[in-house]
């Protein structure tokens, strides 16, 4: 999937895409570039999707070897709730392989049944996971192929290797990237959590761009 029958110019496509990378917002894009900010909107839209597109092909891969596990939630803060349950949120499921790559997806709930179809699909058999202690749903770990490690927050964030920082990070990430945006309609979410995945995937804003004028064929 590339990006085609775009009225824009490649020269204006591709600074569109600097942009993008640099974490410019569409309507501040348009004005440096003097272009309709609907056009500079609609051309972000299309790199996410571009992104998504390449990021569910790298979906079959399976993670193996220690693999972090764990939850957040985006969105529709009710006052006097927050965290788990917070009305109107979004909830991301994240896995993190330690020393590679981060895979979100977004469900309805965070039960069980809900995420062990994912979990065993998506790891090895015989991998280390780590999970933190609060939620139930990661009980029937304890039962299956993996090799099961929780970390209780409540008294400590890291024990040895025992912690899941490196999926918190991300979560930590996700949340400075989307925080710049005053909202975002939530069909479209799944495009904006899938750039921060790729964000973090792809490290350095060199090798984002590369990668981006790459996949959009640009």
């Amino acid at each position: 999937m590339k990006i085609t029958r775009c009225k824009l110019n490649k020269k204006t496509q591709r600074k569109l895409v600097e942009f993008f990378i640099a974490e410019v917002t569409a309507r501040t894009a348009a004005d440096l570039l003097g272009i309709q900010p609907n056009s500079a909107a609609l051309f972000y839209r299309k790199i996410r999707q571009v992104i998504m597109y390449h990021l569910d092909q790298d979906a079959i891969d399976v993670f193996e070897g220690q693999i972090e596990l764990d939850e957040s939630y985006f969105g529709g803060v009710r006052k006097g709730k927050r965290g788990r349950g917070a009305a109107g949120k979004v909830a991301v499921f994240g896995m993190l392989k330690r020393g590679g790559k981060v895979y979100v997806k977004i469900f309805p709930d965070t039960k069980t049944a809900t995420l062990m179809p994912l979990i065993t699909r998506k790891i090895a058999p015989d991998s280390i996971v780590y999970t933190d202690s609060y939620r139930s749903s990661y009980n029937a770990i304890d039962v299956s192929d993996f090799s099961h490690h929780r970390i209780n927050h409540s008294e400590k964030f890291v024990e040895d290797k025992n912690h899941i920082n490196g999926v918190e990070n991300f979560w930590n990430q996700a949340k400075r990237v989307l925080r710049k945006y005053n909202g975002i309609d939530r069909n479209a979410f799944i495009l904006f959590i899938k750039e921060c995945e790729f964000r973090f995937n792809y490290g350095s804003p060199k090798q984002q761009l590369k990668t981006l004028l790459i996949w959009t064929g640009i």
